[in-house]
């Protein structure tokens, strides 16, 4: 687990912390992530999409964040990133490609309701709950 947790705080460019803290993740979501952590992850995800960030947090809303004085994001926008960094990392373990990790996360999945995994990740933790599970299954012979 801890891997994955380096992972993650990685794909959002934060630092790991202290080695003695396993909480180092969140409490720099409870800081504030710094608006780069979103650039840095839609750069991962979506690379090819330059509007994918707007599928986190909406245009608007991040404009104003980054004319703020401390440009970071709230709790609540970190925590949606680090749910899709999580999501994002799974997959890379799972498929080890980038290119298909984000093929399987963009592509409709009869599991899902044919929605893609992507869409449901960004829906909800619980969304992304299952996704994780989806991959799980994927990785250790359940078939996704």
């Amino acid at each position: 687990m801890a891997t994955q947790s380096a992972s993650i705080e990685a794909l959002l460019g934060v630092a790991a912390g202290r080695p003695a803290s396993l909480l180092a993740l969140a409490y720099s979501i409870e800081g504030g992530l710094p608006v780069a952590a979103l650039d840095r992850l839609a750069d991962s995800v979506a690379p090819d999409d330059p509007r994918f960030k707007f599928r986190l947090i909406p245009k608007a809303t991040l404009e104003r964040r980054r004319k703020s004085l401390s440009q970071r994001l709230t709790s609540e926008e970190g925590d949606r990133l680090a749910r899709l960094a999580k999501v994002f990392s799974f997959a890379l373990d799972i498929y080890r490609v980038p290119e298909r990790a984000r093929e399987f996360l963009g592509r409709p999945h009869p599991m899902l309701d044919g929605k893609p995994p992507l869409d449901v990740a960004l829906g909800s933790g619980p969304g992304a709950d299952l996704v994780i599970n989806l991959l799980g299954r994927a990785a250790y012979g359940g078939g996704a």
